[in-house]
């Protein structure tokens, strides 16, 4: 079995970490034992000539217990399977050659234990000595009292090094550990094979037998040069990732934090923070005792070991709150209280203290946040007074939320009714497939994906202006139209407000997940997967062949007059269909919503990809098109905002070449990469400093400054600061409502030329 401990755990040293450690030290103990046993039998069997048959089967009796043993490794328990089954055969040949027995057996496996086992045994002694010194001077630095400054830098010095110190030994011991694994099946499948080639060789009265052995040996053979081969690659790996993560703990700043923690309310499983904290006991005696604490769930708990369930110290971290305790004796403390007790802790550093702190308090912010969706949903919704004296920020956000949002889209024709019964006065939309929808077939929706639908409240939620414009720019007769092509011919009747739920569920799943009353595609021009055209050179073409900047120049005027004609048409109106994904594609530059909506629904791939052209996806055609809405509509189906051309350019590279900084400001919205490089060696700052583009320039300055803000502070998953969350609003209302005015870019770029 072949057992890995993780590098990252090392650092942590966590009883994830310890568990680990201790399956692996009984896991060698063991092998070292079937190792031993294994040696000692070639001995007796070379010793006791006069017994060989006697002895051949008890040295067999160890390889069937060795193979049993390596059940879960299927290379190692069929090869010694399968050779323990044919020198069963081999008893009555007493041809006994024990020279090359020993050679095989006895003195390549003996190395090994004396050898790499030893190693690992010293390693682990190492380790123990350490971790008992780090442990005893975490008491040490825990239990120092305040006001004795002297004994506290003492406590503190010997802390540091002794965390230094544990940091290097416990990664060279998880380094021996996982090189050990890595060797230990080569090894023994080497001096097996050994062995059986010296029995094929000298017993020649097993030729016929071992013959038909021969050429699974061969091949065995074979695999166990790729296997050292794999093993010098794991080791090399090893070696490499033990270096890294060694230089990235010299790195960080130990000298008061055991580890880096990190504090995420989104986290995937759950556990918003974890670490050890010291807990004082609830008993008489007020002792202290170190236990692995964590929050998830919204709620607090601890427990002593890994396999250990759980102990809860608070139910619902809502009836909580958090406070510093400054009026004890021990430093770094805290105190959790809740309405029925009250929990004493103490973290390792002020740092540290303020982190968790810091993390509870979030938590409960979040829990009261969630909680507050639902009762803000029974709210009736005011109308603005005309008479009142607003804030500009309050302004704006009444633009973006409530009734404004409402009436917009509701504006839309068809968007008065829900989109799949027909309820009058809808308050809920999907935005990725610009519809409104009433509660019931909003729920429905919900349950459908986010990949399929993504719901929000016309009413509760907050709208940013790029995705009000998207659902303006759709609507429910253009996407019923779509959706509903072929609702007549199957003869399936569509449900009405007062029908069952279930009714309407099968219906919703019908039309958006299988897509059965989309009307076929018609027939395709010849094309070849991965967006190779196989049709004469055309106009559409030569319009992606040329520089971005003077494709923009000479040809956006006419993508725009193609757009009228295209939105009075019928989206089924092309007797010659090209395939979903270029269709998707062609769409996403000429700034035709309806047709990428109808490319989605026949099953265009978001990410398709030209070979043609680059290998340039929707998303990079959206931004040479030079609509905002295109890209919003790209992004909330799923387009993947970092997917790099051939030449490394992803949508924010061209962005910013194009100078479009509404969507420089969307993508990084996003989460686009600005770190990353074109072929040229260029990130996207690079490059809009070059270009003396500075609205640009300054979204991408905030936007890295705010990243560094972030990690410095371990606010992962946080917005981040304010300042930088206005900047980034402010620009995306001109984006959207006033695109002239970042148009000075272009303007100056156009005069120059």
């Amino acid at each position: 079995m072949k057992v890995t401990v993780d590098f990252e755990e090392c650092l942590k040293d966590s009883p994830r970490f310890r568990a680990a450690l201790e399956e692996v030290e009984g896991d060698v103990t063991e092998l070292e034992l079937k190792l031993d046993k294994l040696v000692k039998l070639c001995i007796a069997m070379i010793d006791t000539g006069k017994a060989f048959c006697t002895a051949n089967k008890q040295f067999m009796n160890g390889i069937r217990d060795l193979a049993q043993y390596s059940f879960k490794d299927a290379l190692v328990e069929n090869s010694l399977t399968k050779f323990s089954d044919t020198l069963q055969e081999m008893i009555n040949y007493h041809n006994i050659l024990f020279d090359q027995i020993q050679r095989s057996i006895k003195t390549q496996l003996q190395t090994f234990v004396k050898e790499d086992i030893r190693k690992f045994k010293d390693a682990k002694k190492q380790f123990e000595k350490v971790s008992e010194e780090k442990e005893n001077a975490l008491v040490k630095n825990a239990q120092v009292q305040r006001n004795k400054q002297h004994e506290v830098e003492e406590a503190t010095n010997i802390l540091t090094a002794t965390r230094k110190c544990f940091r290097h030994i416990a990664l060279d011991y998880v380094l021996q550990i996982n090189v050990l694994q890595s060797k230990r099946r080569a090894e023994i499948l080497k001096s097996m094979l050994s062995f059986m080639y010296a029995h094929l060789a000298f017993f020649h009265q097993g030729y016929d037998l071992f013959s038909e052995l021969e050429p699974y040996m061969k091949d065995l053979g074979a695999q166990l040069d790729q296997l050292a081969v794999d093993a010098a690659k794991e080791k090399r790996d090893m070696e490499q990732k033990h270096s890294t993560i060694q230089q990235k703990a010299a790195l960080q700043d130990y000298s008061s934090d055991d580890t880096k923690l990190e504090y995420n309310v989104d986290a995937a499983n759950g556990i918003v923070m974890e670490g050890y904290l010291f807990k004082r006991a609830s008993n008489a005696f007020k002792t202290w005792n170190r236990r692995w604490f964590s929050i998830q769930n919204n709620q607090l708990v601890y427990q002593k070991k890994f396999k250990d369930n759980p102990t809860v110290v608070v139910e619902d971290l809502r009836l909580c709150t958090v406070k510093h305790c400054e009026d004890i004796e021990r430093r770094f403390c805290f105190e959790v209280v809740s309405p029925t007790k009250s929990c004493m802790l103490q973290a390792d550093s002020e740092k540290l203290r303020q982190a968790w702190i810091k993390a509870v308090q979030t938590s409960i912010a979040t829990a009261y946040r969630e909680k507050g969706d639902e009762s803000e949903k029974q709210e009736k919704k005011s109308s603005p007074s005309t008479g009142s004296l607003e804030s500009g920020s309050e302004s704006k956000e009444k633009l973006l939320k409530g009734e404004s949002a409402l009436q917009r889209v509701q504006c839309i024709p068809g968007n008065a009714a829900c989109c799949d019964c027909g309820l009058a006065d809808p308050r809920w939309a999907s935005i990725n497939l610009g519809i409104t929808l009433c509660i019931e077939c909003s729920g429905i929706h919900r349950s459908l994906g986010v990949h399929f639908s993504k719901v929000r409240s016309l009413t509760l939620d907050s709208w940013e202006p790029e995705l009000l414009k998207l659902m303006c720019e759709l609507g429910n007769d253009v996407i019923n139209r779509i959706y509903e092509a072929k609702l007549e011919k199957v003869g399936i009747k569509k449900p009405q407000s007062g029908s069952q739920r279930q009714e309407k569920e099968a219906y919703i799943r019908a039309k958006y997940v299988e897509r059965k009353f989309v009307e076929k595609q018609a027939a395709s021009v010849p094309l070849l997967e991965s967006g190779t055209k196989v049709l004469p050179p055309s106009q559409e073409e030569k319009r992606h062949s040329g520089p971005e900047k003077s494709l923009l120049a000479g040809e956006q005027g006419a993508a725009s007059q193609k757009e009228g004609d295209k939105q009075e048409s019928s989206v089924f109106c092309d007797s010659k269909q090209p395939s979903p994904g270029l269709q998707l594609y062609r769409a996403a530059f000429e700034k035709n919503l309806p047709h990428m909506a109808e490319a989605l629904a026949h099953g265009a791939e978001v990410n398709w990809v030209n070979v043609e052209e680059n290998k340039a996806t929707p998303l990079i055609q959206a931004v040479r098109g030079g609509s905002l809405v295109t890209c919003e509509f790209l992004l909330q189906n799923g387009a993947n905002v970092n997917i790099r051309d051939m030449k490394g350019r992803g949508p924010l590279h061209h962005a910013t070449v194009l100078g479009h900084t509404g969507q420089v400001c969307l993508f990084l919205k996003r989460g686009a990469n600005q770190h990353a490089t074109d072929e040229d060696g260029k990130d996207p700052l690079s490059i809009a400093v070059e270009a003396a583009n500075a609205d640009i320039v300054t979204l991408l300055r905030l936007a890295r400054m705010n990243e560094e803000m972030r990690e410095s502070e371990g606010l992962y998953g946080q917005p981040g600061d304010e300042l930088y969350q206005d900047i980034f609003r402010d620009f995306s209302q001109m984006a959207t409502n006033n695109p002239e005015k970042l148009n000075r870019f272009q303007q100056s770029d156009s005069q120059k030329s």
